[in-house]
Order: structure tokens, then sequence, then C-alpha cells
């Protein structure tokens, strides 16, 4: 079987959608592929450097909101559409966590948050902390979900609980939605006392 570094990084997300970080050996990677697991270091001179790859594509393959609307709509909708991407694949929080917070990628999310905060007016280094607490919420709180899901089709906990009857009370919204509204409310209070004029 022909092998290129595009085929080699998507059978390997494959497999950790099959498997699991913990499954995704080099072993396993080149068996799959049908060759030497050296074979594999012609093209990642690391595995950690395959993981950053990996994380890559994930981010790419994820649904490109639009662009257009208040800024924080963009932003809301920037970190709705992050979210899902991790979802789409089994441990996907843990690896772009991981690759994010060992400096080897995965910060194109950081960057598109900054700039969208930067473009209200907010200063740069408000916006990039602001960017960083973003990110931050997003990877841990999918990060969360996705071990309580493994957890509950283990068996090792209850599964989640059905929503209730939404005739019965005011629908709440999600916690993640919740979550990153309390940021941008700390991002416009912010910007607006930067503006208020001085006395």
């Amino acid at each position: 079987m022909g092998y290129t570094k595009e085929s080699i990084v998507n059978t390997a997300v494959a497999i950790l959608d099959d498997q699991g970080l913990p499954g995704l050996t080099m072993r396993r990677l080149a068996s799959t592929l049908g060759v030497q697991q050296s074979a594999l270091y012609w093209h990642f001179e690391s595995k950690q450097m395959l993981l950053a790859a990996m994380a890559e594509e994930i981010l790419r393959r994820g649904r490109e909101p639009a662009g257009d609307g208040d800024w924080h709509l963009v932003v809301t909708a920037r970190a709705e559409a992050l979210r899902n991407a991790l979802l789409a694949y089994r441990d996907g929080a843990e690896l772009v966590s991981t690759v994010y917070a060992f400096g080897l990628g995965a910060d194109q999310p950081h960057h598109r948050f900054a700039d969208l905060i930067a473009s209200a007016g907010v200063a740069e280094a408000d916006a990039d902390v602001a960017a960083t607490v973003l990110l931050q919420f997003v990877l841990g709180f999918t990060f969360s979900e996705q071990q309580h899901l493994h957890a509950s089709s283990a068996g090792a906990i209850d599964a989640i609980s059905p929503p209730q009857d939404p005739t019965s009370r005011p629908p709440e919204p999600h916690p993640f939605h919740a979550g990153v509204a309390l940021i941008l409310d700390g991002v416009r209070a912010r910007l607006r006392e930067s503006i208020r004029p001085s006395r």
C-alpha cells in the first residue's frame, strides 16, 4: 500500500477515532498502513510531530462559521464550531489541547479569537488574554465532556440524564454557551471601561 504524509495523518486520525489516544501507537499505525514502523519517521521525526499534524487536520476539518455579524456573535460561533470539531473525534479535545499546551501547533483558534476581539477596539494585550481564557475554556469544557461520554459508555458512571420536558420550565442555556457568554461579557465590560470618558 502506498503512503504519503497526508495518508499517514488521515489513517492516524481514523485510529484515534476508533481506539482513542492510548490505542494510537506508531506500531499500530505502521501495521495499518502496511509499512515498517521506521518508515513513518521519514515523514514525521517523532510521534509528537505526528500528533501536531493530526491536531491541525482535525481543526481543518471543522465547519467554518459565517464571518459576518457583531464581533461577539462571530466569536461565539467560532467557539461553538471549535467545540463541535473536537467532539467529532474520540479524544479530539485531549489531542488538540496537548498539542497547543506543548507549543507544537493548533494555535490558529487562539489567533482568530484574539483578532476578532481586538477588532472590537480591545487593547491587543487584553485581546490576547481574553483569547487565551476563551480557548482554554473551550478545550477544557470539551475535554470534560468527552471524558464523561467515555465513562458513561463504559458503564463507569451513570449516563447523562435526558433533558426535562421543556414545558415544565423555561429552557436554560447550555453551560458551554453560558460560559462563553460570561467570558465575552467580561470583554465587553473591559471595552466599556476603556472608552468611558475621564472626569
